[in-house]
């Protein structure tokens, strides 16, 4: 299971790369190593690299260790684009915990929908938007789908 630690750019960096409205944003935004990416994605970090070098996924280097980082909401634009067009291939029936990276949060009066991609997997879940706010949930953030049911349909493709 990846470390989903939270990597912080250096305020150096944000201060020259981002204008002023944005530096704040930037400064808390998740952003994720090479590795950690991958297992998010369900792929190899060499695919990983050879994404960011083709300039199909956004990277920068990490102020303090040099290390290439991939920012959470460009790694979870690219995880809905890619897994919204590719069907689900695998046939294996889904897990009770499935980690993952927030795609999508729509807040309404009462209730949330979340969005999370889990390696192939799309998951969507309703919940209190007291709840979706206290967790921070908005696109790029490390989080677990656990599912709970009585009811679980298997399917072969």
């Amino acid at each position: 299971m990846p470390s989903h630690k939270i990597r912080y750019p250096a305020h150096a960096k944000a201060q020259e790369t981002f204008p002023s409205h944005l530096r704040q944003y930037h400064q808390r935004m998740h952003t994720y190593r090479m590795g950690d990416a991958a297992a998010l994605l369900g792929v190899s970090a060499d695919t990983v690299r050879r994404l960011v070098d083709g300039g199909k996924l956004t990277a920068e280097r990490d102020g303090t260790t040099g290390h290439r980082i991939i920012p959470g909401p460009a790694l979870a634009a690219y995880a809905r684009q890619v897994h919204r067009t590719k069907p689900n291939a695998t046939g294996t029936s889904a897990r009770n915990r499935l980690s993952g990276i927030v795609t999508d949060v729509i807040l309404g009066d009462v209730s949330a929908q979340v969005e999370i991609q889990a390696g192939p997997f799309r998951v969507v879940a309703t919940v209190s938007r007291e709840s979706a706010e206290e967790l921070a949930l908005e696109p790029g953030v490390p989080a677990v789908a656990v599912i709970k049911s009585t009811n679980v349909v298997v399917d072969r493709p």
